[in-house]
């Protein structure tokens, strides 16, 4: 059974109110206009990576799925918009039939991406694509913000599992969807059982230091974890004195003991003190896991010490200090008039500063050099070259409205891994650098 279809109360009947205010007020205009029916073209793309990073990482394609397929105006939001005076009649009327009914092209999910990358590209009357350009935004600014990071940890962990375990650092319903996108970018496993009850991503947890200090005892404690959950367990060691714990914890479940959580003091002088005293105690195949404030640069720094698992939090959901992707939605063509069959035509913002854009309907493509290693992301309009015939990223999402793309989460996260092996080496350094890949425009 896919869990995802039993729904949770973190679904909403209704998105289309995860919107800006402008959307309608444009709509409204363009409706009077004659203007709202022009076949439109709106492209989803960032001017910048985040400073620093190599490579970007597309996620949250699924939930925008999910978002534009529940885009609809219904009773109660119809009501506020009129009671509030957004809009006027005629747009209330326009608006209570709306479904939409385009179509979106964009890179899969998992997918890495550049400065210049049109990772999504929104087709239909201006009056119903510009409607979805604040929850597409959200949806994948963040989660693609995550999921970077998420890259960027799973490198540094060097195959090492990856705990997710940063619902108590963000809002309730940012923390599934960032579970999720830490999914998609290589961890493992969450803490959070509302993104693993809705979208089938395994759960792990054992206890707290509240229930250390529960028990009269840390002795008193872990006799009540071992007899509940079994010798396989985790049992956290820094409530008090490490060694103590540790020689505490092999003597009650055993030299079966599944593993230990250090969660605080010098993790790298711990682990190795740790790892001597289990194997002493024969508890050879007892894991340790760690924790605290961890990031990229903390976990590479682990990289030569013997830990077996990494639990990260605020830094995760929080982009690892870039929240966001600053990806915009632009409208790149439109049609010369509403007629069905009058042509296109590029259309872009003129700007003094960095906000300039390059009109048209574009595809893009990834070169690759002689040993299969990508050199250049390609971006262009018109017909694509021969030479990149086959290496077209975008894929078709949404054709007449209806979903034509929806995929297991597993397949994101296994062409994540996939196209981030495709790039050059210097991908996977944590120092500053430029994007790995230049963004060459042809044809435009």
């Amino acid at each position: 059974m896919d869990t995802a279809d039993l729904g949770l109360p973190v679904d909403v009947p209704s998105t289309a109110l995860f919107t800006d205010r402008y959307e309608l007020t444009m709509l409204q205009a363009a409706l009077r206009a004659g203007t709202a029916d022009r076949r439109s073209v709106f492209e989803v793309f960032t001017r910048r990576l985040p400073e620093g990073r190599r490579y970007g990482v597309v996620a949250g394609t699924g939930r925008v799925l999910d978002a534009v397929e529940n885009f609809r105006f219904e009773g109660g939001v119809l009501d506020f918009l009129a009671q509030q005076r957004i809009v006027d009649e005629p747009t209330l009327e326009w608006l209570a039939g709306f479904r939409f009914r385009g179509d979106i092209w964009g890179y899969p999910e998992g997918e890495v991406y550049f400065p210049g990358s049109p990772i999504m590209r929104v087709e239909g009357s201006f009056a119903e694509a510009v409607l979805l350009e604040t929850v597409i935004l959200s949806i994948l600014n963040h989660d693609s913000a995550v999921a970077a990071a998420a890259s960027r940890m799973s490198v540094a962990a060097g195959g090492r599992p990856l705990i997710e375990m940063g619902a108590r650092r963000t809002h309730e319903l940012a923390a599934v969807a960032a579970a999720r996108a830490a999914y998609v970018g290589g961890f493992a496993t969450t803490s959070d059982l509302a993104a693993g009850f809705r979208y089938n991503i395994p759960t792990v947890g054992t206890s707290a230091h509240a229930f250390t200090l529960l028990h009269d005892s840390e002795r008193d404690a872990f006799v009540a974890q071992v007899d509940s959950l079994g010798s396989d367990t985790t049992l956290l060691v820094d409530t008090f004195n490490v060694a103590e714990a540790v020689r505490t914890a092999v003597e009650i479940a055993g030299t079966e003991l599944g593993a230990v959580r250090i969660d605080s003091g010098d993790l790298l002088l711990l682990a190795h003190r740790v790892r001597q005293q289990l194997d002493d105690l024969g508890a050879k195949g007892t894991k340790i896991v760690v924790t605290s404030d961890l990031d990229e640069y903390a976990i590479a720094s682990l990289a030569a010490a013997p830990v077996d698992a990494y639990g990260v939090g605020t830094r995760l959901v929080t982009g690892s200090g870039h929240p966001t992707c600053s990806m915009v939605y632009k409208l790149v063509a439109r049609a010369e008039s509403a007629a069905p069959d009058a042509p296109l035509v590029p259309v872009a913002k003129k700007s003094m500063g960095a906000k300039t854009s390059i009109g048209g309907r574009k595809w893009a493509a990834r070169r690759l050099d002689a040993e299969g290693v990508a050199e250049a992301e390609v971006v262009g309009s018109g017909p694509v070259p021969e030479a990149l015939a086959g290496r077209e990223l975008l894929v078709e999402l949404v054709r007449g409205g209806e979903i034509v793309a929806r995929e297991p989460l597993d397949a994101a996260r296994d062409r994540h891994a996939a196209a981030r092996a495709g790039l050059p080496l210097s991908a996977t350094q944590l120092s500053q650098g430029e994007p790995v890949l230049p963004t060459e425009y042809v044809g435009a």
